[in-house]
């Protein structure tokens, strides 16, 4: 998920903030293509503060907003939800950490 640079012939790992799926609304949607939040919010009709907040990466993705999301702009619920779900997991990792090796395994097949 980092971008690797070198430094003195030491590698370096830059690790890059998970990807919001707001970013890609603003940056693959509403910038190229002129669209505000109030314009992409009256056609999904649903609140202009929620495409805003989206847009701002304050709150994430629904369902309800994948699907008309999906309508509006001619990309698929899954495209949104994906980029979601990644998100969501990527950021999960970050404040994670390592605490996740200290977890045990189960061994379901004794089970």
């Amino acid at each position: 998920m980092g971008s690797h640079l070198t430094h003195d012939g030491i590698e370096i790992v830059a690790q890059l903030p998970p990807l919001h799926p707001g970013e890609v609304l603003r940056e693959e949607f509403m910038t190229p293509l002129g669209l505000s939040a109030g314009k992409i919010a009256k056609a999904c009709r649903v609140p202009r503060n929620r495409v805003e907040r989206i847009a701002r990466e304050e709150i994430g993705i629904t369902g309800d907003t994948a699907i008309r999301l999906a309508h509006v702009l001619g990309t698929t619920p899954e495209f949104w939800m994906n980029l979601q779900s990644s998100f969501e997991i990527a950021t999960a990792r970050l404040n994670v950490g390592t605490e996740i090796d200290d977890l045990d395994e189960l061994n379901l097949a004794a089970a």
